[in-house]
């Protein structure tokens, strides 16, 4: 598996991700993700798994070392003070003294100014609580915002992409400042494992729609995608991507995919207000 720079943030391009997974289902399903070979592991403070993540990568017989883990705050910790206690608690629950990549979940959900934001995260890669920041689902002037007020580098935007989602603006913007982007929802939400095209490129490859659209993600440059199943057959299917490559033809049909209603996630209060598509 390949790792994508994002301003020195070296980020393999296929993580693990536990939106939505039980502390069971971690528990269960991570440890045969770590040893498949899953070094890429995405948690979040909502997700309420941060304990069971900490548990199974420390049981795991993998170095933490070798493990690139993110976290994210929510946004009612967003304000400085209870910023800083909420990362000594993430860091206690998923037992380590440093964590990878700290984001900052969504950008709305509070009314705390983004300079203060953007301040407690370069405090805590400052006292070496994490290695490297960034942000999660930020339109584009969001980014260039977090990218003058921020000292550190951003490495990151975690937003949703799938085929069906055009985020051209999004990932032309983190290019010209040096970072990624990483894709959540990949397979929109159940929508990829039945779509004719990708059924179609698939059978040519002898590979599923599912791991065409993963392969679509990791070929396109500064891309890293998260994948996600409590079905451990699948974890297989989901790691194999990456001894196929998809053609500039396969590429464009993919990308022609993407349509105006697209988005999924798009929860209120909480979403800004996107860019259109380009």
């Amino acid at each position: 598996m390949h790792s994508v720079n994002s301003n020195g943030a070296n980020i393999p391009a296929l993580g693990f991700g536990t939106f939505r997974m039980p502390g069971a289902d971690v528990l269960r399903v991570l440890p045969e993700a770590l040893k498949l070979g899953f070094h890429h592991v995405d948690t979040a403070q909502i997700y309420g798994n941060e304990a069971e993540v900490g548990e199974a990568i420390h049981n795991s017989g993998v170095s933490r070392a070798d493990i690139f883990l993110t976290t994210k705050v929510w946004v009612d910790k967003y304000a400085h003070r209870d910023f800083l206690a909420s990362v000594d608690e993430s860091l206690k629950k998923l037992r380590t003294d440093q964590v990878d990549l700290l984001l900052l979940h969504w950008p709305g959900g509070s009314d705390v100014p983004m300079a203060e934001r953007i301040g407690a995260l370069n405090e805590v890669h400052k006292a070496g609580k994490v290695r490297h920041i960034g942000v999660s689902n930020f339109n584009t002037a969001q980014m260039e915002e977090a990218v003058k007020l921020s000292d550190a580098p951003i490495a990151t935007n975690q937003v949703e992409y799938h085929p069906y989602l055009d985020q051209t603006r999004v990932l032309q913007t983190a290019r010209k400042h040096g970072m990624s982007i990483t894709a959540y929802y990949a397979m929109a939400n159940g929508k990829v494992p039945s779509d004719p095209l990708l059924k179609e490129i698939g059978a040519r490859h002898g590979k599923t729609a599912a791991q065409v659209a993963l392969r679509w993600l990791v070929q396109q440059k500064d891309v890293i995608t998260l994948s996600k199943t409590a079905t451990i057959d699948r974890l297989k299917e989901n790691f194999a991507i990456f001894d196929f490559a998809l053609g500039d033809g396969e590429m464009a049909e993919i990308h022609a995919l993407a349509r105006a209603d697209g988005r999924i996630v798009n929860p209120e209060g909480l979403a800004p207000v996107w860019d259109k598509a380009a």
